[in-house]
C-alpha cells in the first residue's frame, strides 16, 4: 500500500480506476479513459487498479460496485462515484482540481 500512497500524494489530480478485466462496463471505460489521459495530457494522470490483483487496496478502499473512479490530489479523495462515466464528464471534473 506504500506504493498507492506514492500514486496518490502528487500535486496533479490523479483519477483511479478500479476495474476487472471479467466486467463489461469495466472494459467499456478503457477507451474512455484513454481519451481522458490523452486530452489531459501531463495535467492530470489516469491509473487503472485491477481488483484481481489488488484485493486488500480496493477492500480497504471499500470498492464495491465496478467500475469505481477516484479523483486524488494530493493525497486527499476529492471525487468518488461508481458506474460508467462520459470522458466530458470526467474530464470536467478533473480540470476542478488542476
Amino acid at each position: 500500500m506504500s506504493k498507492f500512497g506514492e500514486l496518490i500524494e502528487t500535486n496533479v489530480p490523479v483519477l483511479l480506476d478500479f476495474y476487472t478485466e471479467l466486467d463489461e462496463a469495466c472494459n467499456l471505460m478503457h477507451p474512455v479513459l484513454r481519451d481522458v489521459a490523452a486530452k489531459l495530457g501531463d495535467k492530470a494522470r489516469v491509473i487503472k487498479i485491477d481488483v484481481d490483483k489488488n484485493a486488500e487496496l480496493a477492500e480497504a478502499l471499500r470498492v464495491k460496485g465496478l467500475p469505481t473512479l477516484m479523483i486524488y490530489k494530493e493525497g486527499e479523495m476529492k471525487w468518488r462515484q461508481s458506474g460508467e462515466q462520459d470522458a466530458n464528464t470526467l474530464i470536467d471534473l478533473i480540470k476542478e482540481y488542476v
